[in-house]
Parts: structure tokens; sequence; C-alpha cells
């Protein structure tokens, strides 16, 4: 089976914690992707940043647009090492109800992986769909 390093996204545009939640939301549309990682300067994952922490945490918090990312991102996370397997990680995504996991190599970021990426693999296509059946009928029972 392929591992994660074989379909991962590399070369992730990524948030300092300083950025302020203006410059994420740009950086995002820009991207047009949902999430972005948030980094030291030694590209060390800190936590992700995606456009619902951006609008619950920052806005409707009635956070200024000048508020630092660090106020606003989701550090309780989640991350694969490159050497993954396909197989574990769509299993990881379905326990935890993730959509993308963050690929990092000794706390570095190297990449990151979504539930897409899984779906285009061939063998790993069954596993993606089972998780996302798995983190959809979750997120339906809470609301």
């Amino acid at each position: 089976m392929k591992s994660i390093q074989d379909i991962m996204t590399r070369n992730v545009s990524s948030c300092s914690p300083d950025d302020t939640l203006y410059d994420a939301a740009v950086k995002m549309k820009d991207l047009d992707v949902g999430v972005i990682p948030v980094t030291d300067n030694q590209n060390h994952l800190m936590g992700l940043v995606t456009d619902r922490d951006l609008v619950l945490r920052g806005y409707a918090a009635k956070k200024s647009e000048s508020t630092k990312i660090q106020d606003v991102i989701s550090d309780d996370l989640y991350s694969v090492s490159p050497a993954t397997d396909v197989q574990e990680a769509s299993q990881l995504m379905a326990e935890k109800q993730v959509r993308r996991l963050p690929v990092v190599d000794n706390g570095e970021l190297v990449g990151i992986v979504s539930l897409g990426d899984l779906s285009l693999e061939k063998k790993s296509d069954h596993a993606a769909g089972v998780a996302l059946n798995e983190i959809s009928e979750k997120r339906d029972e809470l609301h």
C-alpha cells in the first residue's frame, strides 16, 4: 500500500502565529483553500487555522481583522508522518473527524493530505469514502 508521502500535497503555504485574521483570510482566498497550517520560523507545526476558526473564534467573537492568528488557531491537532500508510491516515481522519491532516517529519511541516487526496488513490478510495461517511454522520449528529 502507498504511504502518505506518495499522495500528499507538498510545498504547503503557511501562516505565522503573528499573522492576522485578515492575512489568513486573504491567503485562503488567494489559494482557494479552507485551511492554512500555522508554523514557527523553523517551519515547525504549531496548529491549523480554518475558515471556520476565522468565523467562529474570530469574527463572530467580535475580534478585529488585526487579531493575531495565534488567538484563533486549532491547536488540538492530529498529524501523520510521510511514512504513514494511506489506510492508517484514512482511519485517523474518520476517528478524529478531520478532513485534512498535516504531514510532519521531526516536527517540521512537509505537506498536507486531504480526503480529496485519498479519494484520488484507487486503493484508498474506499477508505476515503468510509472516512467521509463517518465524518459526515458524526457531524450530522452534532447539529
